[in-house]
């Protein structure tokens, strides 16, 4: 038998790899964090539409077939690459604070929290991100794009594991608001594995902005600004502000129709002649550039993939990071964040001196001040949490790359079940406030007109002449690590794109977590079962609060990237299989 087994993997050595074949295309490929979307932007695609038409088609999607998870009127941050322009750029895809929201009402009203509800509401930044995108790169109307999600909603899909595993777990909460119960809990109960699950307003929503698009006339621009004013300025808008108005919300109608997302530069370092791009600091991507910075990338190779050693220096250097983003990373409009000097070659080199082998931080380790080029400065004072760690529900991701070299990177968030659905639209408005904190000296404070700082945050890797690497999950606080393993296993391993999400990961919950109530959890380290038991008693014997997850667990993260090879004019793509994220390319 043992023969027999080396016979064939010398002729098909990624049969054992993985659970699922490399996709591979040589004009355009796609993947997103369910295969209904997938198959929208691939649609696309095959239609003659580039990149950011088909990530935009998937990502609305994703608000349909993940809206426990996703919402058409949540948040969608965007990185992208225009072969145009052959520049790098990113759309912030994230509300602000209405005007109404003074920053000390959660101290004065609610105890120091904010509340699950109305409260937590920011403006809904999601459809505006997807029309500044096809505004600035896309070749399509809305109408065509959004049209695979309308039906979806229209006509129903058939409910999966994960999201009906969701829905029930959260049963009580969504049965908090009728609205959200109407949808979410179709005659009285949480819809069951290969229900055909219908969300008839949403897709009136949906459909009301392409006709309004249709009704514009004229050329293109004209249209999407139409689509764009249908939902910040029309009917749905109207919606939106009476129900707030009616129960005790904030958002106004000047809170929409100022709303505007911003279009800034990346976030940049350079690791192994690899430039890896991300959005700025209201979200925590400038966290993974620094985690990444932080590896020492030959020895990770010498150590060997997922050695206790290799995995020690990954967890640290995400403890650090960590802590810099505790203390530094906020939205930089209200906060001044020393960008340059973080992820400078001097300050880098003083916080990898505090990565000790064989010696774990037994909580966040102390931030650094690199203003004044010193590595370290007082430690976290945040309450330590003796509970279980409670994984993220939340988020997707997209990523496409067209026969043009566009490239298309995005993480739409924002569940269904800490919020009520605006009655008549089938929309949960932003509740992404919960990622700010009600203490007015934190870096990610209250404030009107403020950004919370975001958990998600799409990636993209570019080597020139080489490779086009765009990368992202699901998991919030557990994204970056995710990301910066995936990115790892594929740039110091040498595994391919679908090897590379499959393997085992890591995950370390010393710092305060990103969602209210921000719970923390000292030397807390989560791996994988199929990580060795004796590498995870080697990280115990080193500090390390070890504790298991399954083989396979989907608050790991869902990986999904693609990488385009230059010099070869091919695509391959991995899909994570912890979660219902699928591949396609041509």
């Amino acid at each position: 038998m043992s023969e027999r087994r080396n016979e064939y993997a010398m002729f098909d050595p990624e049969a054992i790899d993985a659970l699922r074949p490399v996709i591979r295309g040589h004009r355009h490929g796609i993947v997103a964090g369910h295969y209904l979307a997938a198959q929208a932007g691939f649609a696309v695609l095959e239609a003659g539409g580039n990149a950011i038409d088909a990530g935009v088609a998937a990502g609305i999607a994703l608000g349909v077939v993940h809206s426990d998870l996703v919402n058409v009127a949540g948040v969608a941050p965007i990185i992208l690459y225009s072969a145009k322009t052959g520049q790098v750029e990113t759309i912030s895809g994230l509300g602000t604070w209405p005007g109404a929201m003074t920053p000390d009402l959660f101290q004065r009203e609610h105890g120091g929290h904010i509340p699950v509800g109305l409260l937590r509401t920011v403006a809904p930044a999601a459809p505006d991100a997807w029309i500044t995108a096809l505004e600035c790169h896309g070749t399509m109307t809305f109408s065509e794009v959004a049209a695979a999600a309308i039906r979806l909603a229209r006509d129903g899909f058939v409910m999966y594991p994960l999201m009906a595993s969701v829905i029930a777990k959260k049963a009580e909460n969504y049965a908090r608001w009728p609205s959200n119960a109407a949808i979410y809990l179709p005659g009285g109960r949480p819809p069951a594995v290969g229900d055909v699950f219908v969300q008839a307003d949403l897709a009136r929503s949906l459909q009301y902005m392409a006709d309004e698009e249709r009704a514009a006339g004229g050329d293109r621009a004209a249209g999407l600004a139409a689509a764009r004013a249908a939902f910040y300025r029309g009917d749905i808008a109207a919606a939106i502000v009476n129900y707030h108005r009616e129960n005790g919300g904030l958002l106004t109608a000047e809170d929409l129709a100022s709303f505007k997302a911003a279009v800034e530069p990346p976030e940049r370092v350079t690791v192994d002649g690899i430039d890896v791009y991300a959005c700025g600091p209201w979200c925590q991507g400038p966290t993974l550039l620094q985690a990444l910075r932080l590896l020492d990338l030959d020895a990770l190779a010498a150590m060997g993939h997922n050695s206790p050693q290799a995995l020690h220096m990954m967890a640290e250097a995400l403890k650090l990071a960590f802590a810099d983003r505790e203390r530094w990373i906020g939205d930089p409009r209200f906060v001044d964040v020393p960008m340059q000097a973080l992820l400078s070659d001097h300050y880098t080199a003083r916080r990898r001196d505090l990565i000790r082998p064989g010696e774990a931080w037994p909580e966040m380790p102390p931030a650094g001040d690199p203003a004044q080029g010193l590595a370290t400065v007082a430690c976290s004072q945040a309450a330590a949490s003796k509970g279980p760690v409670e994984a993220a529900h939340d988020t997707s991701y997209v990523c496409a790359i067209d026969a043009d070299g566009n490239v298309f990177s995005a993480t739409p968030s924002d569940v269904s079940f800490d919020t009520p659905v605006i009655p008549g639209t089938g929309l949960c408005i932003s509740s992404r406030g919960a990622q700010s904190w009600a203490d007015p000296g934190h870096t990610s404070s209250v404030a009107p007109g403020k950004r919370p700082r975001l958990t998600p945050n799409p990636a993209l890797a570019i080597k020139e002449g080489a490779f086009a690497m765009p990368f992202g999950t699901p998991g919030g606080d557990v994204q970056i690590q995710a990301m910066l393993q995936t990115f790892v296993n594929i740039v110091v391993y040498g595994m391919n794109s679908q090897a590379a999400v499959e393997a085992p990961r890591l995950a370390t919950m010393s710092f305060p977590n990103s969602f209210e109530p921000h719970e923390y959890h000292p030397g807390k380290l989560m791996l994988e079962a199929r990580i060795p038991e004796a590498a995870g008693d080697t990280l115990a014997a080193w500090g390390h609060g070890v504790e298991w997850w399954p083989e396979w667990a989907w608050p790991a993260g869902a990986m999904c990237v693609l990488v385009q090879d230059l010099a070869r004019g091919t695509i391959s793509g991995g899909a994570d299989p912890r979660r219902p994220a699928y591949g396609l390319a041509w």
